[in-house]
C-alpha cells in the first residue's frame, strides 16, 4: 500500500494494491500490520457504514475529549467528495482542511486522526461509505461544524445540485463558536 500525507499533520490517503483480472479485483481493506508501520496504531473497535443519495452532504462530526474518534474511511459504492478539518488547537494547521474524492474505483481511504471533524458531499446517485473508528460513538461527545460555514470556504463539488443536509449540521455552530478540546 502506499501513504501520502496531505500536509496535515496526521491526515493520510492510503492507496492499497489492488490486483485486478477479469474476474474482478482484490484487495486488503486493512491489514493491522501494515497500517501500524504507516503509523496508525490504535485499534479500530467499531465498523460504521452509511447509504446516501447525490447531493447529501454529512458532517462536520466529531467527538470531545476521551470520546474523540480516529476513522479509517473509504467508499464501496459511488463517490463522494471526504473532508477533514483540523481542530487541535496550536497545530500550524489549525483551521485548515483537506478533501479528496473517494470512490468505489480509486479505492483510496483516508485516515482522519483523532482531533479532527469530517464529513462527505455525495457526488453519485448512491454512495456506500464505511469506516473504521478507534472509539465508540458517545452521543453526548458529539458535536458539530457547520459544513457551509464561510469561515472554512469547503468547496462540496456539488456544481448545484440540490444539497440535502440533516437539520442538524444546518444549525450547527460555525467555527469560530465550536467547542473543541484537542492540543496538537
Amino acid at each position: 500500500m502506499k501513504v501520502i500525507e496531505t500536509g496535515l499533520p496526521g491526515l493520510l490517503v492510503i492507496e492499497p494494491r489492488v490486483f485486478e483480472d477479469d474476474r474482478g479485483y482484490f484487495f486488503e481493506t486493512y491489514q493491522n500490520q501494515r497500517y501500524q508501520e504507516a503509523g496508525i496504531v490504535n485499534p479500530f473497535i467499531q465498523d460504521n457504514e452509511s447509504k446516501s443519495v447525490v447531493g447529501v452532504v454529512r458532517g462536520l462530526h466529531y467527538q470531545l475529549g476521551e470520546f474523540s474518534q480516529a476513522k479509517l474511511v473509504r467508499v464501496v459504492l459511488g463517490k463522494v467528495f471526504d473532508v477533514a478539518v483540523d481542530l487541535r488547537k496550536g497545530s500550524p494547521t489549525f483551521g485548515k482542511w483537506f478533501g479528496l474524492e473517494l470512490d468505489e474505483y480509486n479505492k483510496k481511504q483516508l485516515y482522519v486522526p483523532r482531533g479532527f471533524a469530517h464529513g462527505f458531499s455525495v457526488l453519485s446517485e448512491t454512495a456506500i461509505f464505511a469506516y473504521k473508528c478507534d472509539n465508540v460513538y458517545h452521543r453526548e461527545a458529539e458535536r458539530s461544524i457547520n459544513p457551509f460555514d464561510p469561515k472554512l470556504g469547503i468547496d462540496w463539488k456539488l456544481n448545484g445540485k440540490q444539497q440535502i443536509v440533516s437539520e442538524k449540521d444546518k444549525n450547527a455552530p460555525l467555527f469560530d463558536g465550536a467547542e473543541m478540546n484537542f492540543n496538537f
